[in-house]
């Protein structure tokens, strides 16, 4: 297996930065486990594999990388024995029907954390705004486990989809009604807003069934990814 040069190592490291990401439409993922997702959901992107074994075997490109020269190209305090460098997909799904829309969610967390619960309760297809944290961040895929790689998620203007959309809008609102006596159609979107400020204003407005996540205790808010969780849920019941 040859080895991997310095110009790649520079290449690699240079991928960290959401500018070269999107300038090259490539992405870097680490890890055993989030390379067999990438194999397995997405093995026609990849564009090589580096490994710190020397006796590492595989139908794709391949370097040898020393373990010193792996935890330069990781962005984790604990590198791994693996990685991959991956071409950014074109997502499809167009006549997705349960959709999860994000408003400027900002912590990598919190944004794989959703897109993780997303594919779980079963929705078709996530949009995020443009000022939502880049998916191809090294934190939201690994807080994604593998997630986002089997749901597409597009970046758009939400104002202009949720306008041309036909479906209906629940967003996420304290002067929402309380959801458990809500009518909750799966066929919809599901709107959710950054952090600290909730859904954009230009947005409240279109929100065509508002609601609100009942509590008991003098919390000011839920976190995003939690709420996420609670309200994916409530309308993935049969």
């Amino acid at each position: 297996m040859e080895k991997l040069s310095k110009n790649k190592i520079k290449w690699i490291r240079s991928l960290r930065l959401k500018k070269n990401r999107e300038l090259e439409s490539l992405f870097v993922v680490e890890g055993s486990k989030m390379v067999d997702e990438i194999i397995a959901n997405w093995s026609e992107h990849i564009v090589c594999l580096c490994s710190t074994d020397e006796a590492f075997q595989s139908r794709f490109e391949s370097y040898h990388v020393s373990i010193q020269s792996m935890k330069e190209l990781s962005t984790f305090h604990s590198a791994s024995d693996i990685l991959a460098v991956v071409k950014k997909p074109n997502p499809e799904g167009s006549d997705a029907k349960f959709i999860l829309a994000i408003d400027g969610v900002q912590d990598p967390g919190n944004l794989g954390t959703m897109i993780r619960t997303a594919d779980w309760f079963g929705v078709d297809k996530i949009i995020c705004s443009k000022e939502t944290v880049d998916i191809f961040n090294s934190k939201v895929i690994q807080s994604s486990m593998g997630s986002l790689f089997r749901i597409p998620i597009v970046y758009a203007d939400l104002a202009v989809y949720l306008c041309e959309s036909k479906l209906p809008i629940y967003g996420a609102l304290l002067e929402g009604e309380n959801m458990y006596n809500s009518k909750l159609n799966s066929n919809a979107i599901v709107l959710l807003g950054n952090e600290g400020n909730g859904i954009s204003e230009n947005l409240r407005t279109m929100i065509t069934h508002p609601i609100l996540i009942p509590g008991k205790g003098q919390a000011e808010s839920l976190n995003v990814a939690v709420a996420a969780g609670v309200i994916l849920a409530e309308f993935a019941k049969p």
